[in-house]
């Protein structure tokens, strides 16, 4: 308390606890990785078990269990201030905020970024990669990407009391406590509570929110796909990983939370008024609640030579690692200018003898992050032996025995290619809903409102396949594909099925990697009518805003971190940020924003 800090004199202590109930949900997930969502409270924060719970679990563990370190004086830290503290056997996040100290996690759960350099306003820290927030006082995942929450450790006065438990500081993560199924679970059976289509982000997050609230009636979960739930959009920038190390959870984990997981079914048909849907094996189910999230299929183009092999869409692990495999010190040529196809040309540029890249504009880029950036990232490829063939298109693919062997462009030219990989953006998988009763529009992408809930009753959608009212944007219906956005709509989705009506607050984020760097956006800036750049981009360290008239709706980095997450804060913040704001947020970037959140225009 206040009080306390008051008294202290000399130096911070931290008790570092893992209460049993979540140790144990810990052990439960086969691969080290935990689950991010709870009970919904009135500030926002995620739910924990209560004092009095806590208070009886803590007096059961043993003193030998915990282990003590000082870390810091009192005064060695201002308010505001994070600082990475070493707790022996392991390292933890020490924060001051309003007088008061905190401790957690260091890293963030969803790829390991050191959270010191990320942004603490309001009592969460942000991210510095991928915009996720936490919780300073209980750990938990306030905003998204990941699956995961930090364990949190009490600080008390005179030192820094690690009581550990070692998977605390080990993990760095941290799960909650999941409710049973208290319904028979018999896999003949035709009836579900709650039917999810799809395994991606969306789909997972819906399926481990209901549990995670307390939901105990039956929940399945349907997929075309041969895998549990992976991290797809590591695809693109790790070829050669297989689906075990991409895994989000294992079969054993939906086990032992009660979700039953269908692998290789894909759903054909769905019927509102009857509430049930039929898959492609003639296997009929009927569904209490819905939850579409199919995500998106790959956009066709035309061309001579379709039955030419050695030409993919990459959908899945086996297609990265045969792509990988092909390119080995061969010919690859990419087509399409989209961050997927980019990204795979990044990443083959090491093992592949040449890599070549079509796009039917004259700059990559261009449309999401303008001509400038687009430019610069363009004389970074070329650096990296990537060759542009722009402003064309794809003729014909020629084969030798049926496998390729040259691209063939509208201009003329012929490519040597020894593998191809198309990525020409994408449509939403909603061809099965045709005859439904579920609204979509001209583009085939389902209408959802701010609950992620479609005009059939019972029926609700979520992630690439959606275009939903985007609260930062004055709800204006916006399709956003991003990995992040479907978190979102999963969680937002599963509380309005059980009557706990939520609404998307959250900032888009999104990131891509080439060649060891990082782009960082948020924002939405589909519009955007000029582009403000600090920095240098022949250096690749710059800032790119994205403005509208004389607001700032997007921000874009490269190697100028936080600043990224430092302008997510004031847009999630319902503030708004002015052309000529622009550089003073630039040059504070590793200074503090509370000024333009609290002071910022309406």
């Amino acid at each position: 308390s206040r009080t306390c800090f008051y008294r202290i004199k000399f130096e911070v202590k931290v008790e570092l606890t893992l209460l049993e109930k979540e140790k144990e949900t810990d052990l439960m997930s086969p691969n080290g990785k935990a689950s991010p969502f709870s009970e919904c409270r009135p500030n926002g924060s995620l739910g924990h078990c209560s004092d009095e719970e806590a208070s009886t679990l803590r007096s059961n563990h043993k003193a030998r269990d915990y282990t003590e370190a000082a870390v810091c004086h009192v005064k060695d830290l201002e308010n505001g201030q994070m600082r990475e503290v070493d707790m022996g056997a392991g390292r933890a996040l020490l924060i001051k905020e309003h007088g008061e100290f905190w401790a957690m996690g260091h890293k963030c759960p969803h790829y390991g970024a050191p959270l010191v350099k990320g942004v603490l306003s309001k009592g969460h820290v942000r991210c510095p990669w991928h915009g996720a927030c936490f919780n300073i006082a209980t750990g938990d995942i306030e905003d998204f990407p990941g699956l995961d929450s930090l364990p949190t450790f009490q600080v008390t006065p005179a030192g820094v009391i690690v009581s550990y438990l070692s998977q605390a500081l080990q993990t760095q993560r941290r799960t909650k406590a999941t409710a049973k199924c208290s319904a028979v679970i018999n896999s003949s059976t035709s009836f579900s509570h709650v039917l999810i289509i799809g395994s991606g982000p969306a789909a997972l997050v819906c399926a481990e929110t209901l549990r995670q609230e307390g939901y105990t009636d039956r929940i399945v979960m349907c997929t075309m796909d041969k895998h549990p739930p992976y991290d797809r959009p590591k695809l693109s920038k790790s070829l050669e990983s297989t689906a075990e190390q991409l895994q989000l959870r294992s079969m054993e984990f939906f086990q032992t939370h009660d979700i039953e997981l269908f692998l290789e079914k894909e759903a054909v048909s769905v019927d509102v008024k009857t509430k049930t849907v039929m898959f492609q094996d003639g296997y009929k189910m009927e569904y209490r609640k819905l939850f579409i999230a199919t995500g998106s299929r790959p956009r066709t183009i035309n061309y001579k030579g379709k039955d030419i092999g050695n030409v993919f869409h990459l959908r899945t692990p086996e297609d990265a690692n045969s792509i990988a495999r092909l390119a080995g010190s061969r010919n690859a040529v990419i087509v399409g200018t989209s961050f997927t196809g980019m990204e795979v040309a990044a990443a083959l540029t090491d093992k592949a003898h040449s890599v070549s890249v079509i796009g039917i504009d004259a700059v990559p880029f261009r449309k999401a992050l303008g001509e400038k950036v687009g430019k610069s990232l363009m004389r970074l490829f070329e650096g990296n032996r990537v060759k542009f063939y722009m402003l064309n298109e794809v003729s014909e693919m020629r084969g030798h025995h049926g496998q390729l062997k040259e691209v063939v462009l509208k201009s003329g030219k012929v490519l040597r290619a020894d593998v191809c990989v198309i990525g020409t953006g994408s449509s939403p998988a909603t061809a099965f809903l045709k005859q439904s009763g579920v609204h979509m529009d001209s583009k085939g992408f389902i209408t959802v409102n701010k609950m992620m809930q479609t005009n059939a009753d019972g029926v609700f959608a979520g992630g690439d396949v959606v275009t939903f009212p985007l609260a930062l944007r004055g709800n204006k219906k916006v399709n956003i594909p991003h990995w992040q956005m479907a978190h979102v709509h999963g969680r937002v989705a599963a509380l309005g099925m059980m009557g706990k009506a939520s609404e998307i607050r959250t900032v888009p984020y999104f990131w891509s990697a080439m060649f060891g760097k990082s782009i960082r956006y948020a924002g939405y800036g589909e519009g955007f009518d000029d582009v403000i750049i600090q920095g240098d981009l022949d250096e690749l360290k710059f800032v790119a805003f994205y403005t509208k008239s004389e607001e700032v709706i997007a921000v874009a980095s490269m190697n100028y971190d936080p600043i990224v997450s430092r302008v997510a804060e004031v847009f999630g913040s319902g503030k708004t940020i002015k052309k000529r704001d622009v550089d003073v947020v630039c040059f504070s970037r590793t200074g503090d924003i509370s000024w333009l959140i609290d002071k910022g225009s309406q």
